[in-house]
């Protein structure tokens, strides 16, 4: 974001954009994507001068199934070199650990990874396994993150709570994360409030990050409205491809920006030559059944169950799911 002082304009340089096209695009797909398609990613990212990449989760396959899943569930380090080789650019390269699908021990010292960046993902009962893989990736030379999940189910003292302890941690990042899609405006300005607080009081202060979804259209809004009250590290993937009904759209928020480091053109390239014919073949995106999942602040699985049966029923969907809660 370029803001204006008199004829001057300045950039906010702590402001840093991470695509999570690969790893929540994943859960589209499983993770199957080609290795064609992962490395069009890559390229892109350091074309339009991304900061940092996703590349997908270092779930550990003794938890899950390969056969079910595909590479980039795993990012196994010959995997990843697979794509980026050294990766000799200013691209970071970060990967995503869920706490209890995770092994601390498969999870290589950085100096001898590709990797930059290890994001933890966690529920707020899983604090204490989220503070000990934080430690040991701060241990192994990593940046990271932590995405407290499903915080709109959360009461305000448990979220206070949680966040005076992953103050106390060595975590780089703080997100906020919309697991729902189901937060308005209003709602992010009051918890990047909270979160920034936080973050910045800590004895090693941090950043706060926003990762949305676009269950009731507003994951590019909430992005915005984060970042005006200090969030830094803003999600995004391209063409909103993610879970359910997706992300805030990289094209979107670099097209907001106006950062002259980053270039909308290798976006467009990329939705051109991949995204017009994956959208054939992949169900994302804004949806009815998405929408009322959204209002009604629930997890969207049974709005993937519709969309994967077809089932416009859509009355008799909201219906259903009104009645659940009376």
């Amino acid at each position: 974001m370029i803001e204006k002082e008199g004829s001057m304009h300045t950039v906010r340089e702590d402001l840093k954009v991470l695509d999570c096209t690969i790893r929540d695009g994943g859960l589209v797909n499983n993770f199957h994507f080609t290795d064609e398609f992962v490395k069009g990613v890559y390229d892109t990212c350091v074309a339009a001068g991304i900061d940092y990449m996703e590349i997908g989760k270092n779930n550990s396959p003794t938890l899950q199934s390969p056969e079910e899943f595909g590479a980039w569930n795993f990012c196994k380090e010959e995997d990843i070199r697979r794509i980026v080789g050294e990766n000799n650019t200013n691209l970071k390269i970060a990967v995503m650990s869920d706490i209890g699908r995770t092994v601390s021990e498969e999870l290589l010292p950085a100096s001898e990874s590709v990797v930059d960046m290890v994001r933890i993902a966690t529920y707020i009962h899983q604090i204490p396994a989220a503070i000990e893989l934080i430690e040991d990736a701060h241990a192994k030379g990593y940046e990271t993150t932590v995405n407290i999940m499903a915080i709109s189910k959360s009461s305000g003292d448990e979220l206070d709570e949680v966040l005076e302890l992953l103050a106390a941690t060595p975590v780089d990042v703080i997100y906020i994360a919309d697991s729902f899609g189901s937060f308005y405006p209003e709602q992010i300005k009051k918890l990047s409030a909270k979160y920034v607080k936080v973050a910045r009081g800590a004895k090693k202060p941090k950043l706060v990050g926003i990762h949305a979804h676009n269950n009731i259209q507003l994951a590019f809004a909430n992005t915005i409205e984060a970042m005006m009250y200090g969030t830094s590290f803003l999600d995004v993937t391209i063409s909103g491809l993610g879970r359910g009904a997706g992300n805030c759209a990289m094209e979107l928020m670099l097209g907001f920006l106006k950062n002259p480091k980053y270039n909308q053109i290798p976006v467009l390239e990329f939705i051109e030559n991949y995204i017009v014919n994956l959208e054939k073949e992949l169900d994302w995106g804004y949806s009815i059944p998405y929408m009322i999942t959204g209002q009604l602040n629930e997890h969207p699985r049974t709005a993937m169950k519709a969309r994967d049966e077809n089932d416009t029923q859509y009355v008799d969907f909201y219906k259903a799911h009104i009645d659940q809660h009376q």
